[in-house]
């Protein structure tokens, strides 16, 4: 049978939707590139914004138009949030919450008489997500993640390590370990240092040549953490969601963190890690953030040059104690902060490109398109050279040397 599949949101809907389409393949199932194509639509749903609901909707009705004779698979976030709206939906035969998500397969696709389907994996040949933690015990008063999604809870190592070398020996080149709470991961098995610990083995006992951690709450890591990074195949990019560069926004929102306490670990990592691209999430707009609270937490930002934002403007999640608060920010002005701040990531985001120019570094090259070859250095920066250097770069890290910046990606020429 033909599926496609198509994920919104977090890289924790990334490595589902990956782990998804690797169980429909090794059933004897066809994934395809356009939902045109399909007998069953996929899509992972998100909602932890009133504008990611409805994003899920319109890309649901959107697979409805695109295919009315395919049956529709909602599931996810948004499916555990607002089941009755989803199946109302055209073309919605499956809504599948958050704690079922795991029979996804099963319940969309049988297994065929046949299984002679070609086993490998073309869409994500050269990066995997791998979700190694699921839930969150954290209680951030914004956020419906720990409602729709449960409490925290760990996969076993060796399943984990098993994976990540089933996917090296693939072909992978890249794997990236995701959670809602990655930092959380082992706790609930009784191990503090779990994500240590696990990092650690994955050096020692796969073949992965780079791996890369998503999400890490600052509470969740100290300075010793980033010791790991003495192995060059980690990856160099530590996306630490800050949230609010203001103490009192921060107390608020129940964030577990001090600004003072953010920015010694930002000085930790830039000292262990040389050229590390530190990125965060930062929540414009949230109640009782006054002009003065936003302006130092504008100035809190930009004093710590972060590699790159994504800035979202409050959005009252109903259930969360936040969308009771008193003194919530008008929409309009939440959405002018969310442009000021967004502005302020993309020039912080050019210099921390422009630092680049003229330096050798390897590229895991990922796609070809319109002429190009497209891929990432370890430290995340989008690198684009021209197809006509080599014709065979996909899934392989080669070298460039970086020559210009040119909008949001570095002009690149392969070298050897």
């Amino acid at each position: 049978m033909n599926v496609y599949l198509d994920s919104l949101g977090c890289r924790l809907n990334q490595s589902e939707i990956q782990a998804l389409e690797r169980a429909l393949v090794a059933a004897g199932h066809v994934v395809v590139a356009a939902p045109e194509q399909a007998a069953v639509c996929v899509l992972n749903t998100c909602a932890v914004t009133a504008a990611a609901e409805r994003k899920s909707r319109h890309r649901l009705r959107a697979l409805a138009r695109a295919n009315p004779q395919a049956r529709i698979a909602a599931l996810g976030c948004y499916a555990t949030l607002s089941p009755e709206t989803c199946a109302a939906l055209p073309g919605v035969a499956w809504v599948i919450p958050n704690d079922e998500k795991e029979r996804t397969a099963g319940l969309i696709a049988p297994a065929p008489a046949s299984q002679s389907a070609d086993k490998g994996l073309s869409r994500w040949r050269t990066r995997a997500f791998v979700k190694v933690q699921d839930g969150c015990d954290n209680h951030c008063t914004y956020c419906l993640t720990r409602i729709l999604r449960g409490p925290s809870r760990s996969r076993p190592l060796e399943e984990v390590v098993t994976e990540v070398q089933t996917l090296a020996d693939a072909g992978y080149r890249e794997a990236v370990l995701t959670g809602v709470n990655l930092g959380s991961y082992g706790h609930d098995r009784g191990q503090p240092d779990g994500l240590r610990h696990l990092v650690a083995v994955l050096l020692a006992h796969t073949d992965i040549p780079r791996l890369r951690l998503s999400s890490l709450e600052p509470w969740a890591v100290d300075e010793d953490f980033f010791r790991l990074w003495e192995n060059p195949r980690l990856c160099r990019q530590i996306h630490l969601p800050l949230q609010a560069g203001h103490d009192e926004t921060l107390r608020r929102m129940g964030r577990r963190i001090t600004t003072a306490r953010f920015a010694r670990l930002v000085e930790a990592v830039r000292a262990a890690i040389p050229d590390a691209a530190i990125t965060t999430d930062i929540i414009v707009g949230f109640p009782g953030e006054n002009e003065t609270a936003f302006r130092a937490g504008y100035e809190f930002v930009a004093a710590l040059g972060f590699a790159r934002l994504h800035v979202f403007p409050y959005s009252p999640r109903p259930g969360t104690p936040a969308a009771a608060f008193p003194d919530q920010v008008p929409h309009a002005e939440r959405e002018r902060r969310a442009r000021r701040m967004r502005a302020l990531g993309d020039t912080l985001a050019a210099r921390f490109r422009r630092r680049f120019v003229g330096r050798r570094m390897a590229v895991l090259w990922e796609s070809r398109r319109d002429g190009h070859w497209q891929g990432l250095t370890d430290n995340y920066l989008r690198v684009v050279a021209p197809a006509d250097a080599d014709p065979n770069l996909r899934g392989r890290i080669v070298p460039a040397r970086l020559l210009a910046v040119q909008g949001a990606h570095l002009i690149g020429e392969v070298l050897g």
